[in-house]
């Protein structure tokens, strides 16, 4: 039956499309027939002129069908929709019939007759189109591979098209829906039954529940954080809802149902962005990105974009990132009609002459500078590259920014520049400290460089979620550094909207910090990560789980706690989410012998020497693992 559907289905369009004009003609004839057959209570022969109301049912019925569009729908999709066109073109059929056969007073024409056979005719269109959706989706007939059993979160509108769409691959056993409505509760919506959320653990355990997928797009952030903790125990996987579009064509089965966002492993409600702010910094401006290609880097680009800025210059040294970068951006720009100009730019920021050539001959109004090597123990074993890249990198782009009289630098630093026990960390601080010092000495025309802190980005390139997700795929273990492990998380949104509105704000000098919340430990994020997928953690209380957590100690240069600040001093800004630290530096002259003897260090590769230097010059550096 599978091998006959393919075939059919490969069938070009108009061989499809003549083969269902033929069988509504026969149809319309057999409509006809049984109509007569009804009103004579015989089963009728046509004679004489009988046989011109017979071929009058396809004369009509084919041009009328081919106007409302029904030879260009998909059978197996066929809806609601669909049949209320078929019935809008049978009216039409009805009503054409009855007037030509009375206008032409013919002899042969009982009046019930014309009532009769355009409800046949209705009866028999409408069916074939019903069962033809079916064989063609391979439902219905006994030959379903349920790929699960699943109860969908949320009986609203979305809960419900995805009930209908989910049907037509006939992937999955859907056992029922969960909401928290009590006029839904104890309904059947498409004869699935309702149940009340305080059901779902009876549910799971006398069902068989194996998934439940969250369909409430309009539940706030806080509801679908409840909801989450409230399944968090139980052994099922939860994702939440695909795209209607992608679920419906059948491109896409219960495998393919997205896992939880990022958003939801957070815990706490995303920082919004303040849309005032954006605009006024963005808006038909020159946009220069560094390190464009990456997480931040093209989330920074994406979002810019939607400010409508005059031009984005993409710097990157990965060719195949800038490309994959440049490609999607036209597309959406192609796609919003935007003349938004997108320069694609290869090159390194340790490239001084090319970082002055790009900075004079476009003129940035601003530029986000995202270029640096962040992975903590690539840095540690490669500590010369992570040097001039993350110090002398900053310095380049941040001099060529000052001699074109760019208006303003923003920098994209992290937790770890915060009393760093690594190299990555202290690197960044150093690159903080540079544009402290240049911002104290700049002139009031001169650029504004401001700095941006935050914390660990949830799913960004050698984020832990992708390798916990990528671990749990591959049955474990989920490999953790130390029980103890805590971090604060961001989403890679709330991060951009930070860097964003932290150089709306800027005067000049500023480290900005976000208000991210309790830290979470990253313990409690795999043990989350596990239940939600429908496991079990295989502990000392469950020595038969699914997932075991392996401790492999703290990496070189990583530490047990992360911070925001070197001080205990942060005043607020303009966003109530975002503060402003005050952290203190070398004054230029001072920080530039620092610099002389760091430069010497790295291109000499030693380590021992960089390591003097960051002390000397990073509060709190110290280079050992597993301090905190």
């Amino acid at each position: 039956m599978k091998k006959v559907i393919k075939q059919v289905l490969a069938w070009p369009r108009p061989a499809k499309r003549a083969f269902v004009v033929a069988v509504d003609i026969v149809i319309a004839l057999l409509a006809t027939w049984v109509a007569f057959s009804l009103r004579y209570e015989i089963l009728h022969w046509p004679s004489n002129d009988q046989w011109w109301i017979y071929l009058l049912g396809p004369v009509l019925a084919v041009p009328i069908f081919a106007r409302f569009g029904l030879y260009r729908a998909i059978f197996r999709y066929t809806g609601m929709d669909a049949l209320l066109a078929t019935g809008q073109a049978i009216a039409l059929y009805a009503l054409s019939r009855i007037v030509l056969l009375y206008w032409v007073k013919w002899p042969v024409f009982p009046l019930t007759l014309g009532v009769l056979q355009p409800i046949i005719f209705f009866m028999l269109i409408g069916s074939s189109r019903v069962l033809a959706r079916y064989w063609l989706a391979g439902i219905g007939l006994g030959k379903e591979h349920h790929e699960g059993r699943m109860l969908i979160y949320g009986a609203g509108a979305a809960g419900v098209q995805t009930s209908s769409a989910m049907a037509i691959t006939g992937h999955v056993n859907l056992l029922g829906f969960i909401d928290e409505d009590l006029a839904k509760i104890g309904q059947t919506i498409n004869g699935v039954p309702v149940f009340s959320a305080m059901q779902v653990p009876t549910l799971v355990r006398d069902l068989g529940i194996t998934d439940i997928l969250l369909a409430i797009p309009s539940a706030s952030r806080d509801r679908r954080n409840k909801i989450i903790q409230s399944l968090r125990s139980l052994p099922v996987h939860t994702r939440t809802l695909p795209g209607l579009a992608d679920l419906t064509s059948g491109r896409v089965t219960v495998r393919d149902f997205r896992e939880l966002d990022v958003e939801d492993l957070l815990g706490r409600a995303a920082v919004m962005p303040q849309a005032d702010l954006l605009a006024c910094s963005l808006f038909n401006q020159t946009i220069l990105v560094t390190g464009a290609g990456g997480s931040i880097g093209s989330e920074l680009c994406r979002q810019i974009l939607r400010e409508r800025p005059r031009r984005m210059l993409l710097l990157d040294h990965s060719e195949f990132g800038l490309y994959a970068l440049h490609r999607e951006l036209q597309a959406w720009c192609v796609a919003q009609h935007s003349d938004i100009e997108l320069v694609p730019l290869l090159g390194s920021v340790g490239n001084r002459q090319r970082l002055d050539w790009i900075c004079a001959s476009y003129q940035p109004d601003t530029v986000y500078h995202a270029a640096a090597y962040k992975h903590v123990p690539m840095v540690e074993c490669n500590p010369s590259e992570g040097i001039f890249n993350n110090v002398f990198g900053t310095l380049n782009m941040a001099q060529a920014a000052q001699t074109a009289r760019v208006s303003s630098f923003v920098l994209v630093s992290t937790d770890k520049a915060v009393r760093p026990t690594n190299l990555m960390g202290a690197s960044k601080r150093m690159a903080e400290m540079v544009l402290q010092a240049m911002a104290e000495r700049a002139g009031a025309h001169d650029t504004r460089f401001s700095m941006v802190r935050f914390g660990n980005v949830l799913g960004s390139s050698g984020s832990v979620v992708p390798m916990f997700r990528e671990q749990i795929a591959q049955g474990g273990p989920l490999t953790i550094t130390h029980p103890e492990v805590t971090r604060y998380f961001m989403t890679i949104p709330e991060a951009v909207q930070l860097v964003l509105q932290a150089a709306a704000m800027a005067v000049g000098g500023e480290v900005f910090v976000l208000d991210m919340g309790e830290p979470v430990k990253i313990l409690d994020l795999a043990r989350r990560l596990v239940g939600l997928s429908g496991l079990q953690v295989r502990d000392a209380e469950h020595p038969h789980g699914d997932i075991e957590l392996s401790f492999i100690g703290l990496r070189p240069g990583e530490k047990l706690y992360e911070e925001l600040l070197i001080g205990d001093n942060p005043s607020a800004t303009a966003h109530p989410r975002i503060m402003k630290a005050h952290e203190d530096f070398m004054a230029w002259p001072e920080l530039m012998i620092q610099v002389r003897h760091l430069r010497e260090a790295a291109g000499a590769e030693d380590v021992d020497a960089i390591r003097r230097v960051l002390q000397t010059c990073v509060h709190g550096f110290c280079n050992e693992v597993g301090t905190d």
